[in-house]
């Protein structure tokens, strides 16, 4: 937002408050004006306490603590003509709305504090997402991107999922993690992880090699900062995915993440892990255990990345959000509106209540060098039925 349109937001907050103003003061006026007519047996004084009361929605303690005051000087002239300031219902009614108004305007100054803490924490947790996950680029050689992260902790922007991209060995490559928990608790580990992978994923050629370096940077974090009444319950999935230039082709190492979607040729595709990983944390892997999965990943396609949060997000009867059903609806939308349907989606089908993290990555190819590649590929057959190559259909 740019700083003419600020200005022009606070104009026009700062209009509506003069005009809502308008309201307490009249209301004040019209029931001094009625009750002084009266005779002694109607009192309205009472409902002066509507003004500061209705003054607080919309202002603060000073204009509110304003209005309270004029509201008792009404009843103090609406006791003078009703019986004279030294008649003992006259006394009461005024100390009762001097009372009430203090009583408001207190409220209005806690409201107004837990308003500004509530405003200094948004401001951080926008921050702390920004130094700890970088935007990502909307194109990065080949691969155009689009993201989206909801955080379960209420009025938190960050929590246990995680996700990262970058250039390297010419390609790209990408992460998206899940640390166990969420909020605040997980964001250490989610630090580490995004911290080696952003370290190692230019210097390990190999993108299992690149695994293992996450592997040992969670291993370190749980030796120096897990508790002891938690010692190995912290852990983390993660996905790993790197897409060369000039192969049609997607590499993936799974450390226990769900598996990706792959939008192809109209169809949305369960790409299955046919060798995964134990998540990072749980158990340290032997040299070369881990395998790689080979993928086709043509011009045109799309591959969707998520964690758990997304697809074990809970509608009221308890039913789980189906994302390759509705991914199926969007095949031929870009990457950008792929993403913002989903979010959008996602929220309606939850009633805007997470009970996890939820973060999303869409991949799309735009182009690519078609020459050869090396590794094997699982098959378009077992992509579209979503079964091993060699395994029975049947």
């Amino acid at each position: 937002m740019s700083d003419r349109q600020d200005v022009a937001g606070l104009g026009q907050a700062w209009q509506s408050s003069q005009v809502l103003l308008l309201l307490p003061f009249a209301l004040i006026a019209a029931i001094t004006a009625v009750d002084t007519q009266f005779t002694d047996d109607i009192h309205l004084g009472p409902a002066l306490v509507i003004a500061p009361a209705l003054t607080a929605s919309f202002a603060g303690p000073r204009t509110t603590g304003a209005v309270g005051v004029l509201a008792v000087a009404a009843q103090t002239l609406i006791g003078a003509v009703h019986g004279g300031l030294s008649a003992a219902n006259n006394i009461v009614q005024i100390i009762t709305l001097s009372v009430l108004s203090v009583l408001v305007v207190l409220y209005c100054a806690v409201r107004d504090r837990k308003r500004d803490q509530l405003a200094r924490i948004r401001s951080v947790a926008e921050a702390a997402q920004h130094v700890l996950m970088w935007p990502l680029p909307e194109q990065l050689g080949f691969v155009r991107i689009a993201s989206l992260y909801l955080a379960a902790e209420d009025e938190a922007q960050i929590g246990g999922d995680l996700y990262a991209a970058t250039r390297a060995f010419d390609g790209v490559r990408v992460l998206i993690g899940d640390v166990r928990g969420k909020g605040l608790p997980a964001v250490g580990e989610a630090a580490t992880l995004l911290g080696a992978f952003r370290e190692a994923a230019p210097r390990r050629p190999v993108l299992t090699d690149l695994a293992e370096a996450l592997e040992q940077s969670v291993q370190r974090y749980a030796a120096d900062f897990e508790p002891p009444e938690e010692a190995g319950e912290r852990f983390a999935t993660a996905l790993l995915v790197e897409i060369p230039d000039d192969h049609p082709i997607v590499r993936l190492a799974s450390c226990g993440h769900p598996p990706p979607l792959l939008v192809s040729q109209g169809r949305t595709l369960t790409v299955p892990t046919l060798h995964p990983s134990p998540p990072l944390g749980v158990q340290p892997t032997e040299p070369g255990e881990r395998v790689l999965d080979e993928v086709p990943f043509e011009p045109g396609d799309t591959l969707l990345l998520y964690t758990d949060g997304v697809i074990e997000a809970r509608d009221a009867d308890g039913r789980f959000y189906p994302l390759a059903e509705r991914i199926a609806r969007w095949t031929d939308a870009p990457p950008e509106t792929l993403v913002q349907r989903v979010r959008r989606d996602l929220v309606a089908h939850t009633g805007g209540l997470l009970n996890d993290d939820a973060a999303l990555v869409a991949l799309h190819r735009t182009s690519a060098e078609h020459g050869r590649h090396h590794g094997r590929i699982i098959g378009a057959d077992a992509l579209r039925l979503g079964v091993r190559p060699g395994s029975p259909t049947g």
